[in-house]
């Protein structure tokens, strides 16, 4: 049965696994993101021993099936399983799917659940397995987290409630929107394109500039919230020129 049996007990929710590292001698630490539960730290005891029944399940990009239990910060994972088995991710999807993680592991706090965000996350997945442009499928990622975490980005409209017109340059203010660009003063922070605005609201990245112009506007906006964040996963991308 899915779902809390008792406080602080959860068995079979459905997750993912974000990231891990070891603890102690034979354990991981394992941050996971979950559909009903939002983040949360799992302690996976003795998952580093050569028959423990941990080992090889917990998997990045991989759906499972946990259950842990446990009052504290960091819960105990008593089990673990597949709940579905998919082609990982390789090459450039596989630094996406990285990039994925670690946007959700400095923005999303534990135990906040958003399911609408989950989903989004599984779709993201499947659309790199899929061979989506990687763009497409990150910008949308991005969307997504933004508006579930309550930051949600005007683009079809400017700060005055007034339609994007696609041949106007506006600059972009967080927390504001897009303001045309005559009435933004000087130096604004990032010039974009009403097309480019547009095209990033419906999700059409064809045209070279749109492409371009939504990733210095992404970036720009996940960095306000990031607080000085750096995401180490950003730059190999960007390197890459695919960020």
């Amino acid at each position: 049965m899915q779902g809390w049996t008792r406080r602080g007990v959860a068995d079979d929710e459905p997750g993912f696994m974000l990231h891990s590292y070891p603890f102690k001698e034979t354990s991981l630490i394992v941050e996971a993101f979950t559909r009903g539960f939002g983040r949360v730290g799992l302690v996976a005891r003795g998952a580093r021993r050569p028959k423990s029944s941990l080992r090889g399940v917990l998997m990045q990009f991989q759906p499972l099936s946990l259950s842990w239990a446990g009052k504290s910060e960091l819960r105990t994972l008593h089990r673990a399983e597949w709940a579905a088995g998919h082609a990982q991710l390789g090459g450039l999807s596989l630094l996406c799917g990285f990039y994925l993680n670690e946007l959700l592991l400095k923005l999303l706090p534990r135990e906040d659940p958003h399911e609408g965000l989950y989903l989004a996350y599984e779709l993201a997945l499947e659309a790199l397995r899929s061979g989506m442009p990687a763009a497409s499928a990150l910008r949308r990622f991005e969307k997504s987290l933004l508006r579930e975490l309550g930051y949600g980005m005007p683009l079809d409209h400017d700060a005055g409630g007034r339609p994007v017109l696609p041949d106007r340059q506006y600059a972009y203010v967080v927390e504001r929107g897009p303001v045309p660009l005559e009435e933004a003063g000087t130096n604004p922070p990032v010039e974009v394109a009403g097309k480019t605005l547009l095209d990033l609201a419906h999700d059409d990245y064809q045209d070279a500039t749109t492409l371009q112009q939504a990733r210095t506007l992404m970036r720009y906006v996940l960095n306000h919230y990031l607080g000085g964040q750096a995401l180490h996963t950003r730059q190999l991308l960007r390197d890459m020129q695919q960020l």
